[in-house]
């Protein structure tokens, strides 16, 4: 499914980009990549302008963002209209999406920044829809696109909340006939990051890292709350998926302190078991996004019960000891080999 229309971003000079935020005054969010804020473009269209902050280097992640994103066009891939890259400044102009990312509804319990509460049918469709666009980019698009940084930060939602997966910094375009890839180091963010990322030994790196993120976010989706947050001591805390896997072997699943339809646990439980599958530690036994399309769309009876990932809890790691409790980026070289 494609958009219609859709053509290659324009290049804009940082003058206009100042006249078109009327002078960067109304801002949307901020994080580490940078500032994002709500601008109009000429014709009126309204657009979010991502202004990057000044990194190291050459501006390549941004223009790896630039040049992955603009072999794209897809229902649920946010549409890139413009960039700017002036005075040493990089500057991303996309698509407006009136209902922010989907962090600001899937965080529920105590978290007063949530908007509101998702209806499970809305969840449901937003993660077929996030898993259709990860099929694309692998998949359906020229060349093969490793998005390697999913998670509920990255997934905005449209008016009708429709998803469309954004921010392709720390994005890797291949051939479609690689099924391995070589990175140097760690990319993603803590909580999301498939073992082969930060220890080969796991097995090399491919599409079907994005899997596992994607697993944990949807893991995310039905518990309504971070996977890396423990909410207690060091102690008593459990690794998110097996604190999932737990209730699952009791007959309940996290949602089920919440009064819910029939029709609601089925989608509940269907996407319960899909991200437990796509977060399985070795990466030949997570499904390709195309086989997650087809079980989330299939019938509940036909899902297996997946075996429990073997993976440690990642707090202990030294990877994840970096996150101090926050959404982190990690983009580190090491020694590990490719």
């Amino acid at each position: 499914m494609k958009n219609h229309g859709s053509l290659a971003p324009k290049k804009y000079s940082y003058s206009e980009v100042k006249r078109m935020t009327k002078s960067f005054s109304n801002k949307l969010g901020e994080g580490g990549y940078g500032v994002v804020y709500k601008a109009s473009l000429p014709d009126g269209r309204l657009v979010a302008v991502k202004v990057i902050r000044e990194s190291k280097g050459s501006g390549e992640e941004f223009l790896n963002e630039v040049a992955s994103i603009s072999r794209t066009s897809h229902v649920n891939i946010v549409t890139l209209l413009g960039f700017c890259f002036e005075r040493n400044k990089g500057v991303l102009i996309y698509e407006y999406m009136s209902n922010g990312s989907l962090d600001n509804f899937i965080y529920k319990r105590g978290s007063p920044n949530a908007f509101c509460t998702l209806e499970w049918k809305v969840l449901y469709q937003v993660a077929i829809g996030i898993a259709r666009g990860l099929e694309y980019l692998h998949r359906g698009c020229n060349t093969r696109i490793l998005h390697l940084d999913i998670k509920p930060q990255n997934i905005l939602l449209d008016e009708d909340f429709s998803p469309k997966i954004s921010d392709f910094g720390l994005a890797k375009i291949c051939q479609k006939r690689e099924s391995i890839v070589s990175i140097l180091g760690t990319r993603g963010t803590i909580g999301f990051i498939a073992p082969e990322l930060f220890n080969r030994a796991f097995g090399g790196v491919s599409h079907k890292a994005d899997v596992y993120s994607y697993g944990m976010l949807v893991l995310e989706m039905v518990g309504g709350r971070k996977n890396y947050d423990s909410g207690g001591s060091q102690t008593e805390e459990q690794y998110f998926p097996d604190w999932i896997h737990k209730d699952l072997e009791h007959g309940k699943h996290p949602a089920s302190s919440v009064v819910i339809t029939v029709e609601d646990d089925e989608m509940v439980r269907k996407m319960t078991l899909v991200s437990l599958w796509c977060i399985q530690t070795n990466p030949f036994d997570r499904p390709a996004m195309s086989k997650v399309v087809e079980m989330l769309e299939g019938p509940l009876q036909s899902l297996s019960v997946p075996p429990k990932p073997s993976l440690q809890c990642p707090t202990k790691s030294p990877v994840t000891q970096l996150s101090s409790g926050s959404s982190q980026e990690v983009t580190r070289t090491n020694s590990i080999s490719n």
